[in-house]
Protein backbone atom coordinates (compact mmCIF):
# COMPACT_ATOMS: atom_id res chain seq x y z
CA UNK A 1 0.00 0.00 0.00
CA UNK A 2 2.93 2.82 0.84
CA UNK A 3 4.26 1.47 -2.82
CA UNK A 4 1.72 2.69 -4.47
CA UNK A 5 0.56 6.06 -2.26
CA UNK A 6 4.87 6.51 -2.83
CA UNK A 7 4.54 6.06 -6.81
CA UNK A 8 1.64 8.04 -7.18
CA UNK A 9 2.98 10.59 -5.39
CA UNK A 10 6.23 10.65 -7.93
CA UNK A 11 3.80 10.77 -10.97
CA UNK A 12 2.01 13.91 -9.48
CA UNK A 13 5.26 15.79 -9.01
CA UNK A 14 6.43 14.83 -12.45
CA UNK A 15 3.27 16.04 -13.52
CA UNK A 16 3.81 18.77 -12.04
CA UNK A 17 7.18 19.43 -13.13
CA UNK A 18 6.31 18.98 -16.60
CA UNK A 19 3.35 21.78 -16.23
CA UNK A 20 5.77 23.71 -14.90
CA UNK A 21 8.31 23.41 -17.86
CA UNK A 22 5.95 23.89 -20.35
CA UNK A 23 4.42 27.56 -19.04
CA UNK A 24 8.04 28.85 -18.29
CA UNK A 25 8.58 27.91 -21.98
CA UNK A 26 5.56 29.86 -22.97
CA UNK A 27 6.65 32.80 -21.19
CA UNK A 28 9.97 33.13 -22.71
CA UNK A 29 11.97 31.83 -19.39
CA UNK A 30 14.21 30.34 -21.44
CA UNK A 31 15.49 33.20 -23.27
CA UNK A 32 16.17 34.72 -19.62
CA UNK A 33 17.63 31.66 -18.35
CA UNK A 34 20.07 31.50 -21.03
CA UNK A 35 21.15 34.84 -21.10
CA UNK A 36 21.95 34.72 -17.19
CA UNK A 37 23.82 31.60 -17.78
CA UNK A 38 26.03 33.36 -20.25
CA UNK A 39 26.92 36.46 -18.54
CA UNK A 40 27.72 34.24 -14.90
CA UNK A 41 30.23 31.67 -17.56
CA UNK A 42 31.76 35.07 -18.75
CA UNK A 43 32.34 36.29 -15.48
CA UNK A 44 33.58 33.17 -14.58
CA UNK A 45 36.30 33.51 -17.45
CA UNK A 46 36.85 36.84 -16.34
CA UNK A 47 35.57 38.81 -20.06
CA UNK A 48 32.72 39.95 -19.04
Amino acid sequence: MIYKKRRNVGILLLLISIAFIIYGAMRGEMDTVLGKAIKLCLECIGIG
